[in-house]
């Protein structure tokens, strides 16, 4: 960008010389020509600026450039997420729902999340889920509250932050995963993963199917209670479609989406794990995140 800046006023010496000097040369009735020379010279350099202005994103490190600025210009955002998993055998399902209002707020880094879980034979049970100081809290129904390191995977599937999505693909692109395009459409751009029917033993070292995979781990300790034991090796990722759907100009998130299948070999058959939730903006949250009274 330097060079260009460099280039235009390069350009423009040499014409303000030979002005300069015609103007000299003429005399007193041309004495206006060097105010008409800088005036020419102005736009010339107001022109460069504008062709100095950033070029618009393209790539999807670019527009989780533009993300980062989006997220970092307001004190904290709300998402409305909904979710919804079930375990499949012979046409038995046994699955729930999962809908919360998520706030996050970047300085200080505090999450909460509340929301309603529903099994499929209807049974509710509200879940709050805090995260603050690298700790989070979770509390279930009535049962007591919960707190772990924010790192544990058993909490790590508890929170839902889309705006953590902006690091995951950070961790996408530098693991050289070639998965990861930018589609826009008009005004949005999408930042997409899409990865077809694999072995999951082939795949399983990819930095997108990391979350998907450590949804599988409490699942599969389940079924080996159930006396159902399979190896990872024998596991299969039917789908995973993951997109991370951006304002086009501003990069202000607008939704995030994960969605994933297992199929787990059993009896002859498959048991079939899927998992889908949608995190989509509800707009700037401008209040604070502390945790509730005796809980820490």
């Amino acid at each position: 960008m330097k060079r260009l800046r460099l280039g235009h006023l390069t350009a423009i010496s040499p014409l303000c010389v030979v002005l300069a000097g015609c103007g000299a040369g003429v005399g007193g009735s041309d004495a206006a020509k060097p105010t008409a020379t800088k005036q020419a010279g102005a736009k010339v350099q107001e022109k460069g600026k504008r062709e100095m202005k950033a070029p618009a994103p393209t790539t999807p490190a670019d527009f989780l450039d533009l993300a980062d600025k989006a997220v970092a210009a307001e004190r904290g955002w709300t998402f409305a997420v909904k979710g919804d998993e079930g375990l499949t055998f012979q046409g038995q399902e046994s699955g729930a729902t999962y809908e919360a209002t998520v706030s996050r707020t970047g300085e200080p880094e505090a999450l909460r999340s509340q929301g309603v879980i529903t099994s499929s034979k209807g049974v509710r049970k509200a879940e709050k889920v805090f995260v603050v100081g690298g700790s989070t809290y979770v509390k279930e129904g009535t049962a007591a509250w919960k707190k772990g390191a924010s790192t544990d995977p058993a909490m790590e599937n508890k929170v839902e932050d889309p705006v953590a999505a902006i690091d995951a693909y950070r961790g996408y692109l530098k693991a050289g995963n070639k998965g990861v395009v930018a589609v826009k459409k008009g005004d949005t751009a999408e930042l997409q993963v899409k990865l077809q029917r694999s072995r999951l033993m082939d795949i399983q070292g990819r930095a997108y199917v990391k979350t998907a995979v450590r949804e599988l781990e409490p699942v599969l300790t389940q079924l080996q209670g159930a006396g159902v034991a399979t190896g990872k090796s024998q596991i299969t990722l039917a789908r995973l479609n993951e997109t991370l759907t951006l304002d086009a100009r501003t990069g202000r998130i607008k939704a995030h989406r994960l969605g994933f299948t297992f199929l787990i070999p059993h009896n002859g058959g498959y048991i079939t794990y899927r998992q889908d939730v949608s995190e989509v903006n509800h707009g700037v949250f401008k209040g604070s995140i502390s945790l509730p009274v005796g809980v820490g």
